[in-house]
């Protein structure tokens, strides 16, 4: 019955609040008046302004994919093989930016000066999705015997060759998968896109919100098939160079393989990349809490004040008090779906030999536009089953978003447990239940609450659906950074700034936390 569970909870929960949704949007879109009609999917391909769209779309994740690997393999190779002091909290740093909302990185550009240009948009794009090639790369280069490389030296290999000989295959695998995870967030980027790009540089994301919030059905469910279609096709084109590129591996201890800076080549790598990732990541974040004190009277506290009386007279206008507990209490409520759904799922994953399957699936939500699985929300949910007015849907969006964190962390923790521990207790008498409480469970927690923290981080700056579905007078925190950057003045600006910083500080606490609880290098990422 618990298999059963484990299996029937997760995919009850994506049957119905993502495969539902989804399908009544695009049907709604592709059977207008109860007959079938493909003409705007192929409207994708001959229309000269959506092929426009889409080519922008592709192109512009490729080079933010490209720019993010050279950015961050070295940081990658620092954190995972040189031993120095506050190595643990340049890696949680390195982090933060991964799950800072897309409007706090937007905000933080704006704030450095830039405006709508593509430029901005590839360096926000490198900024963002520099933690996850750090830690997916990072994860099994820490793990790879050193001595392999040492020999090549000796032999008389130079640094290049021993790289591009030894290193590089092995790292291939990683490399792949983080390459295969930055495109698909670039390829589905819609905050950054939206607030950086301005209405020459839209793409398919963006391109849905406007047609779907234009009541274009048609032309946004024919974009969101052609946006599915092209993730899936890429991600099975990343699966098959993995495939390939498999290696055998003698995989050590992470304390084995780390070693003291020694040497000019070391120190000098070392210097660079702390350098180059405080100005990289440092900077935008540090220029816009700059910003939010900078006032027209001085250094102050003016722009947070502003949050509780700027646009009192409108009908949009939110007290930021009342903004952030929104943003908190669906955080929260995220969260808890999130491991209710999550924590089944990460069991039935590590210990079925189909739960592969599971765990794509889960993956699915990542992949199609939350513009229009929220939309799906407000088609769907009508009466009986009419949740449309209820603030439930926000969390429950939120955490379709987290749920396949929450399974990927909390996998490699289970999947770790000494199965002696069971055996060994299975001979003192234990039950299977008790068995799965007592040995199970107390170790899977400790995953299953770092999956936690990145679910209530990831939910904090969730915008995409959360500009659908929330009501107008209870906004989270990055749908009123939004109004207030779509307002002209300094005011407003300023306001924005300062309801971000307060955004990055949740943001920055969430992962101090997720720090605390994580179980060695287990569920790393």
């Amino acid at each position: 019955m618990r298999r059963v569970a484990f299996w029937a909870i997760p995919v009850a929960f994506l049957g119905f609040f993502f495969v539902y949704p989804v399908v009544t949007i695009i049907g709604r879109g592709l059977w207008p008046g109860g007959h079938l009609d493909l003409s705007p999917v192929g409207g994708v391909i001959t229309d000269p302004s959506l092929r426009g769209i889409l080519w922008f779309t592709v192109w512009q994740a490729a080079v933010s994919t490209v720019l993010t690997l050279l950015v961050a393999l070295p940081a990658a190779f620092v954190i995972a093989r040189l031993q120095f002091r506050g190595r643990a909290l340049v890696r949680a740093l390195m982090t933060v930016p991964f799950v800072l909302p897309t409007v706090v990185v937007a905000s933080s550009f704006r704030a450095l000066g830039f405006g709508p240009s593509t430029t901005a948009i590839l360096l926000a794009h490198v900024f963002f999705n520099v933690a996850v090639v750090v830690r997916t790369v990072g994860g099994l280069w820490s793990h790879l015997d050193p001595r392999q490389e040492d020999a090549a030296r000796v032999l008389g290999a130079t640094r290049l060759r021993v790289f591009t000989s030894i290193t590089l295959p092995a790292l291939r695998p990683a490399i792949l998968a983080a390459a295969s995870i930055v495109y698909l967030f670039c390829f589905t980027s819609f905050g950054v896109i939206l607030i950086l790009g301005g209405p020459s540089r839209a793409t398919l994301e963006t391109e849905i919100f406007r047609q779907a919030t234009q009541l274009n059905l048609e032309t946004a469910a024919a974009l969101s098939i052609a946006q599915l279609l092209a993730t899936v096709a890429m991600l099975v084109v990343a699966g098959r160079l993995q495939g390939r590129s498999d290696v055998a591996m003698d995989l050590q201890p992470v304390t084995d393989t780390a070693r003291a800076v020694r040497g000019r080549g070391d120190r000098g790598l070392l210097i660079g990349v702390l350098v180059s990732a405080a100005a990289l990541l440092g900077t935008p974040i540090a220029v816009l809490v700059v910003r939010s004190f900078d006032t027209a009277h001085g250094f102050g506290f003016d722009f947070y004040r502003a949050l509780s009386t700027l646009r009192a007279d409108s009908v949009l206008f939110v007290p930021p008090v009342e903004a952030i507990g929104n943003s908190l209490l669906y955080a929260t409520a995220a969260t808890v779906i999130a491991l209710l759904v999550g924590g089944p799922a990460a069991f039935a994953v590590a210990r079925s030999r189909r739960g592969g399957a599971l765990d794509v699936g889960l993956a699915l939500p990542l992949g199609v536009s939350a513009v229009m699985v929220g939309f799906g929300f407000l088609i769907a949910f009508d009466p009986p089953v009419d949740l449309r007015s209820s603030w439930v849907l926000v969390p429950i969006a939120h955490a379709l978003v987290a749920i396949p964190f929450v399974v990927r962390i909390a996998v490699p923790v289970i999947r770790a447990i000494d199965p002696r521990l069971r055996e060994a207790a299975a001979v003192l008498g234990a039950s299977p239940r008790t068995i799965w409480r007592e040995v199970d469970l107390p170790v899977a927690a400790r995953g299953l609450m770092v999956g936690a923290g990145f679910a209530f981080a990831i939910s904090l700056g969730e915008f995409g659906a959360t500009a659908f579905i929330a009501r107008p007078d209870r906004p989270t925190l990055p749908v009123v950074i939004f109004r207030l950057l779509g307002q002209p003045g300094a005011q407003n600006f300023g306001a924005a700034m300062a309801a971000s910083t307060i955004l990055v500080a949740l943001t920055v606490a969430a992962m101090l936390g997720i720090e605390r609880l994580r179980a060695g290098e287990l569920g790393a990422f």
